[in-house]
């Protein structure tokens, strides 16, 4: 049945990208989509909800609504009197919302005593055509299979647009440094640009083929979108290989684009970013005029610092696979992650979450998708996420088309991450409660994974080992880990390709630290919010066990 499903999808996907490719939109149809979409807020969600949940059977929304005592008309009205973000707000207090643990399928939903099995494809839109499925980053549970649409990517198109004429780099040569499918990123930011009218000049990718064993329906999905692209007088580049340590090529590159031209823009994660510009600094290459930009991770003072010292500019973006573009960066931002919320595609509110076992509390968004080509519905739906929410003028071009609401401060409250992957979850766990203890002897109280960034702002993951353990050489340690990854997920194999290039995991020979309530959470993390840091003195967040 999967064979026959990947073939039917694919072949949508054969039929659709000529149409797709043959056309660009005008930075005027951008404007007139997005001012159109703004002033439709309000009728699109209820339009999403009246088709996509109340006359769909299969929605754990309409049970949700259902135990609310929510009708259809009871939202209309609710609505048209208090607005969207409120509407929401009642919603929430009425239970109708959805964890994240419950939106990836590895919890049910349980409100007013009742109990709702989900899994993660009861959340998919039913009206979409799934033109190819790509693995989400984070590896939570296993990762993500995400179907992305043509028309979602069409969709996409007018706020990227918007966001880059606002930063200055509409129109001006563009390489894309991310992976190969099934790592669908780099592959989306090529098809969003081409409908721009902005086709990528090099697709630079740390990882090939050789390094994951892709399946063979993520090569021929590859080498398709380059060929058809090519035909229709689009000049797609093919995925060229540059490892970690060669990033030298990519400063080449800029500098070389920037002498002839002036400006150029490069789609990376903030530790690539870094990574190029110290690779610049130690060629004595000036990259001024260059633009990076991104998600993956925060970019953190430390990882941006080094951009700014080799003339060029970073512009994060805050993306989320099950929704799109969620924000972009601000082209007069407060600080080095200040992102305009794209309210016409969705809306945002906050709810206080627990983070079990530390006494902290952070504000958790939960996002609610407005746009009818998203890959999943989203009522509600808690993220992993939190941060800063304000209504402010800033004099940016993206104000102008009512993007007032800016996102601060944004981080996550259960993923470690580093060079724009993310890793936790089961798969992680897994791998500390069983695979070292059978190993190397111990138990699950021995193995911790923590957080740092080291003195060049790269994101290190350590592996925290009890001194109690007996161990030879560390290095099996990470090799172990390693090898557990690549048998895993497609998204953990991903990890692992990365993270082995990088040096990412390193071995800390200390006991596991507790929280202060007397619990050892495999997973840890810094505290990073102030908020947090006023609850706790000792700073440190811990990801739940399952």
């Amino acid at each position: 049945m999967r064979i026959a499903a990947d073939l039917k999808m694919y072949w949508r996907f054969a039929r659709g990208l000529r149409g797709f490719l043959s056309h660009t939109i005008s930075l005027d149809e951008a404007r007139d989509i997005v001012r159109r979409r703004m002033a439709e807020r309000e009728k699109n969600f209820l339009r999403l909800i009246e088709r996509g949940v109340f006359a769909y059977r299969g929605s754990p929304y309409s049970l949700l609504l259902k135990l609310a005592g929510c009708e259809m008309g009871d939202l209309e009205s609710m609505v048209r009197g208090r607005g969207l973000e409120k509407t929401l707000h009642k919603l929430r207090e009425a239970g109708v919302y959805v964890t994240f643990e419950e939106f990836k399928g590895r919890e049910p939903i349980v409100r007013h005593g009742h109990v709702i099995p989900v899994r993660a494809r009861d959340f998919d839109n039913p009206y979409l055509s799934h033109y190819y499925q790509t693995e989400t980053g984070a590896t939570t549970g296993g990762g993500s299979r995400v179907g992305t649409d043509l028309d979602h990517l069409a969709d996409r198109a007018p706020n990227m647009m918007l966001a880059r004429d606002a930063q200055g780099t509409l129109g001006v040569p563009e390489a894309v440094c991310r992976g190969i499918l099934p790592e669908g990123s780099a592959v989306n930011n090529i098809l969003v640009g081409a409908r721009m009218g902005n086709v990528t000049e090099k697709w630079f990718s740390p990882v090939m083929d050789r390094d994951l064993r892709p399946a063979l329906k993520y090569r021929l999905a590859t080498r398709y979108i380059i060929t058809v692209g090519r035909l229709l007088g689009v000049p797609i580049p093919w995925p060229e290989q540059v490892r970690l340590d060669q990033v030298a090529v990519i400063a080449r590159w800029a500098a070389e684009t920037l002498r002839v031209h002036g400006a150029c823009f490069i789609s990376a994660s903030a530790s690539m970013a870094l990574r190029i510009c110290l690779a610049a600094r130690e060629e004595g290459l000036d990259l001024t005029g260059a633009v990076f930009s991104g998600g993956g991770e925060p970019p953190t003072p430390a990882k941006v610092r080094p951009v700014h010292q080799v003339g060029a500019r970073c512009f994060p973006s805050y993306f989320s696979a099950e929704v799109g573009p969620l924000g972009m960066s601000c082209a007069r931002p407060l600080d080095e992650n200040d992102q305009h919320l794209f309210k016409d595609a969705v809306a945002l509110i906050q709810h206080p979450h627990l983070l079990g076992g530390t006494g902290i509390s952070v504000d958790a968004f939960c996002f609610t998708t407005l746009l009818p080509t998203a890959p999943k519905l989203m009522l509600n739906v808690e993220s992993d996420d939190y941060g800063l929410i304000e209504t402010r003028s800033c004099g940016c071009a993206l104000e102008t088309y009512g993007f007032t609401d800016h996102l601060r401060q944004i981080r996550s409250f259960s993923k470690l991450t580093s060079e724009g992957i993310t890793l936790v979850g089961s798969e992680m766990i897994r791998i500390l409660d069983e695979v070292l203890p059978a190993k190397f002897g111990g138990s699950p109280l021995d193995y911790q994974l923590a957080e740092e960034e080291d003195e060049q702002g790269f994101t290190r993951v350590n592996l925290l080992v009890s001194q109690k353990i007996k161990i030879a050489d560390e290095a099996a340690i990470i090799e172990t880990v390693q090898e557990a990854l690549g048998k895993s997920s497609v998204a953990a194999d991903w990890a692992r390709a990365i993270w082995c290039q990088a040096n990412t995991l390193r071995v800390k020979r200390m006991d596991p630290v507790w929280t202060a309530r007397g619990k050892l959470m495999p997973l840890h993390l810094t505290a990073r919010s102030q908020r947090a840091a006023d609850v706790s003195t000792g700073a440190v967040v811990s990801a739940h066990k399952k």
